[in-house]
C-alpha cells in the first residue's frame, strides 16, 4: 500500500518572498540620505550665496535675492556685459554691478531729454562704437546724467574717456536707483570676486542670469 505524502501549501517554482522589513529599511536609509544632502546643500548655499541688497540692478535681481558666482571667476576673467561681484570703490563693501567697460575701452555716456541713458563703448579704443542696450534700461531710464570724467564719473556734457589699466566701467541695470561709475568713477579689476552665475534663493527664482544687454554698432559720437 503506497506510502502518503505529507501535504505542503508551497508551489512548485515560486520563489520565497522577500522580508519586507529589508526593502522598508533600504528606502528608509535612501530617504535619510537625500535629507542629509538637501541639508548640506542648504548650509552651501546659506555659506557661499551673496545677498542683493537694494533695487540698483532691478528687474535683472532684486532686492534679497541671494547669488551663487561661477567657480574660479575673478577680475582676470571678466568680460565686457557680465553681472559681477566687487567692492565699492574706496570702501569694504561688496556690490553686484554689470561691467560695460574694461581696460583700453572708450566709453561714454549720451544723456539727452529723448533718450536719457545711451550707453557706449569701443572695445579695445579703436575701431567700431556699440551702443550696449538692454530693455530695462530704456524703461526705467528718465534723468539726463552724462558720462564721463577722466574718473570715470558722470559729467553735464558727454565726453569720451579711456577705461585705465586694471579698471573697469560699471553700471546698475536700474539706470535711475543705481549708484555706480557715474558716482564712484573707475571699478579696481582686482578686487572683483566672481561672475555671477545663478540666483539660488528664494526658489521661485532660481535660476541663471540670462538678461544680457545687445551691442548694436552706431557712428562715433562726437563728445
Amino acid at each position: 500500500m503506497p506510502t502518503a505524502q505529507p501535504a505542503t501549501d508551497v508551489a512548485v517554482g515560486a520563489e520565497p518572498a522577500r522580508p519586507r522589513g529589508r526593502t522598508a529599511r533600504v528606502l528608509s536609509g535612501l530617504l535619510a540620505g537625500l535629507l542629509v544632502l538637501c541639508v548640506l546643500a542648504a548650509v552651501a548655499v546659506a555659506a557661499l550665496a551673496v545677498r542683493v541688497d537694494g533695487s540698483s540692478m532691478r528687474p535683472t535681481l532684486a532686492d534679497g535675492q541671494r547669488l551663487l558666482t561661477v567657480p574660479g571667476t575673478d577680475g582676470a576673467s571678466v568680460r565686457r556685459l557680465d553681472v559681477v561681484l566687487l567692492k565699492r570703490p574706496g570702501r569694504d563693501e561688496v556690490i553686484v554691478k554689470r561691467v560695460i567697460g574694461l581696460p583700453g575701452d572708450r566709453v561714454e555716456i549720451v544723456s539727452t531729454p529723448q533718450e536719457p541713458f545711451a550707453v557706449l563703448v569701443q572695445p579695445g579704443g579703436s575701431g567700431p562704437w556699440f551702443r550696449a542696450d538692454l530693455p530695462a534700461w530704456r524703461d526705467q531710464a528718465h534723468r539726463t546724467v552724462s558720462c564721463c570724467t577722466p574718473e570715470g564719473g558722470r559729467t553735464a556734457a558727454p565726453t569720451a574717456q579711456t577705461v585705465p589699466p586694471g579698471r573697469l566701467f560699471f553700471l546698475g541695470d536700474n539706470p535711475d536707483g543705481s549708484e555706480d561709475s557715474r558716482a564712484f568713477g573707475w571699478g579696481d579689476l582686482a578686487t572683483v570676486s566672481g561672475r555671477v552665475g545663478l540666483r539660488v534663493w528664494p526658489p521661485a527664482a532660481f535660476g541663471t542670469v540670462d538678461a544680457a544687454p545687445t551691442l548694436t554698432e552706431v557712428p562715433a559720437p562726437t563728445g
